[in-house]
């Protein structure tokens, strides 16, 4: 896969698919640096993981992206692969969704992870090499009940890295995003079994889907292998939804 000591920034990287993601790029030797919001959570993922460096960030703190990226760097030694994964659910049918909650959610979700690329592409142009790997989510093709305000950002992450990957395809710069379908993780495993049986049954392998799957994904699109795939979606979600 060719990525050991690749220099990788991973935000989200406490939830689920986050640890799933640090598992896998760790396996394979990069020098990584996981982000996250809690402490308590980053010390037990470098507990975890002693290989990684962990920074705690808050991608709502829009002016301090620059100077984070700059630390990034510095602490990296370069940026090769920055992936986007941190994201917020504020949930509720559209007309009882506050315009401050509809808000809240595209500035985490889709606005910061604008200023986390272009921050990032600036360190890559540099030496004419990166990648970029954005997680979306099914929901930002099909949209969900109670979720407008998560599905528009997450359909906003597709178009505008579609936009990027156009943008600096020439300077040897990937772009592309990974849209994951219903993962088993410590959320989905508090759903309702009655549910969780109903969302099974929509979902043609039968089966939720797991970190893996995703880290899998996301690896070979960070490793050479994928230097001819760009502005594309891959989609993990077991045939949930094909287009």
């Amino acid at each position: 896969m060719n990525l050991k000591n690749k220099k990788i920034l991973i935000t989200g990287a406490t939830g689920g698919i986050g640890n799933c993601l640090v598992e896998k790029f760790d396996y394979f030797g990069s020098n990584i640096i996981a982000t996250g919001t809690n402490e308590e959570k980053l010390a037990n993922l470098k507990k975890k993981f002693p290989n990684i460096q962990t920074e705690k960030f808050k991608l709502d703190e829009h002016k301090k992206i620059d100077e984070f990226i700059d630390l990034i760097e510095k602490k990296l030694g370069g940026l090769d692969v920055l992936i986007n994964n941190a994201g917020i659910t504020l949930d509720n049918l559209s007309i009882r969704l506050s315009e401050e909650n509809w808000k809240k959610v595209l500035d985490v979700n889709l606005t910061s992870t604008f200023l986390m690329c272009k921050a990032s592409i600036k360190k890559m142009l540099k030496k004419k090499y990166g990648k970029i790997i954005n997680i979306t989510s099914i929901v930002g093709h099909t949209g969900n009940l109670g979720q407008a305000n998560y599905s528009a950002s997450k359909a906003g992450i597709v178009a505008f890295s579609k936009s990027l990957a156009i943008e600096y395809a020439k300077k040897n710069i990937n772009i592309n995003c990974v849209s994951p379908g219903f993962i088993r993780t410590e959320m989905t495993d508090k759903i309702n079994e009655e549910f969780k049986k109903t969302l099974i049954s929509k979902i043609p392998s039968g089966n939720l889907g797991t970190g893996e799957d995703v880290s899998n994904c996301v690896a070979f699109l960070a490793s050479d292998l994928s230097n001819y795939i760009n502005g594309e979606t891959i989609h993990v979600n077991g045939g949930m939804y094909m287009a």
